[in-house]
């Protein structure tokens, strides 16, 4: 029954809509099936997918989310550079951990400092919002700073390694201003530079404003 349904989910013209952002959630899914779909669709797919205790979602993401990711990830490899910080680029290469039972494919991660098996920090764009719990899952695969941009502006979590009451809700994770791993940058010019619609002049802004 799943790969007829993963069979008409891949049918491309019944996913890729004008600018839209299709989902498409099943569960009882096992590893070895996760694992396999990761294997059907590949790298150029246009296609993400997640996976945790069973639950598998994919996405097509839409104009306006892959403009933000790669907005975003643009404007921070500058801050990389002009901070002078060492950062190891991981994209959207699929993190998994089959112990954890738990995958997915985030829009923009980065280590920093030293390369590692998973990223320090991970970006995930907004657009629609799924059904799997992302902060649970970043918990699991140890990520330590999880931002997500919604609505034009940025929320940042960072993982505790003891976990209060109050930080139950978010799996561990404290909804803080500014980042820990980056506590240099301006997260309020970094929010004004991604709505730019102009993205040349955002980049020229935002290295303006490091020097």
């Amino acid at each position: 029954m799943l790969t007829i349904e993963l069979d008409t989910l891949l049918n491309e013209q019944a996913l890729q809509r004008q600018d839209s952002e299709e989902r498409y959630i099943t569960d009882r899914v096992n590893w070895e099936q996760y694992e396999t779909l990761l294997n059907r669709i590949g790298d150029a797919a246009g296609y993400r997918v997640t996976y945790l205790d069973g639950i598998l979602e994919i996405m097509s993401p839409s104009r306006r989310h892959e403009n933000g990711k790669t907005r975003i990830g643009n404007l921070l490899e500058i801050y990389f550079v002009e901070a002078d910080i060492e950062y190891f680029p991981f994209g959207s290469t699929t993190l998994r951990q089959e112990e954890k039972s738990g995958g997915t494919e985030p829009d923009e991660a980065y280590c920093i400092g030293t390369d590692k098996e998973f990223p320090d920090l991970v970006i995930e764009v907004i657009v629609t919002s799924g059904s799997i719990n992302k902060l649970e899952l970043y918990r699991r695969l140890n990520v330590r700073e999880v931002w997500f941009w919604r609505n034009d502006r940025f929320s940042i979590y960072h993982l505790r390694e003891e976990i209060p009451v109050e930080f139950v809700s978010n799996c561990g994770y404290e909804l803080i201003t500014n980042s820990e791993l980056l506590p240099e940058l301006d997260i309020e010019m970094l929010t004004e530079c991604v709505k730019n619609p102009n993205a040349l002049a955002a980049a020229k802004a935002w290295r303006q404003n490091l020097r």
